[in-house]
């Protein structure tokens, strides 16, 4: 249980260092409904989590990814072919990075953050966290440690809650932050949405790279 916790965490990281719900929910923060639209993004956000992990554990755990104890040739091409798809997105990404000084263009649909009512902000953390690219890959990166270490039904609970808390953590921060602190909280929350702003591609390049060699290595590690 302990290595398997240990396994998945880099990957709960990976989802939770997400730049783009980040600047939303600190957006949300500076919204008419700050309150009710960054607590229904974050349940959003959880939820997609959740969702997204439990479907791809149950999926796994549909094959025999573990022998004796150690991974399956299946689960170790599994890996190997999620590493290659994080590492061809680590370089798109970095290719597609803005140059110094040049205006970072943010999606569209942020400039509505603030006319969202706590529906729709829940919708949105629930897509931007259970249809998200990267996340699923390191979801489904999790969901293949997990299933392969053989856990019993609570065990796999256990680990499937760690990850999602771990994984909603850079989102909880500053909404609780903020429900505890109020407005004091807006100058670092607003600092922290200004530098990600900036360098949101940068540091996705840089997380889909060092994930996809961490996935890569584990499987070429378990076929060798």
């Amino acid at each position: 249980m302990g290595q398997t916790i240990g396994d998945i965490l880099p990957l709960a990281v990976g989802v939770a260092i997400s730049p783009i719900p980040i600047i939303a929910v600190i957006l949300m923060l500076f919204s008419g409904r700050a309150r009710a639209d960054s607590l229904a993004f974050l349940l959003g956000w959880i939820l997609g989590i959740v969702i997204a992990s439990v479907i791809f554990v149950l999926l796994a755990g549909t094959q025999d990814l573990s022998t004796g104890g150690q991974p399956s040739t299946l689960s170790s091409w599994i890996k190997v072919a999620l590493g290659l798809l994080l590492l061809g997105a680590g370089l798109k990404a970095w290719r597609s990075r803005p140059t110094p000084g040049a205006e970072v263009k943010m999606p569209g649909w942020m400039a509505k953050i603030d006319t969202l009512k706590p529906g729709a902000a829940l919708g949105l953390g629930l897509l931007l966290s259970a249809a998200n690219p990267k996340n699923l890959l390191l979801i489904a990166g999790a969901a293949v440690t997990i299933a392969q270490a053989s856990l019993s039904g609570a065990d796999e609970a256990v680990a499937v809650a760690i990850f999602t808390i771990i994984g909603a953590s850079t989102v909880a921060v500053p909404t609780l932050a903020y429900l505890i602190l109020g407005e004091r909280a807006q100058p670092a929350v607003d600092r922290a949405k200004s530098w990600l702003s900036v360098h949101n591609t940068a540091v996705m390049a840089v997380l889909f790279l060092v994930f996809g060699f961490t996935l890569l290595g584990k499987g070429l590690g378990g076929l060798l």
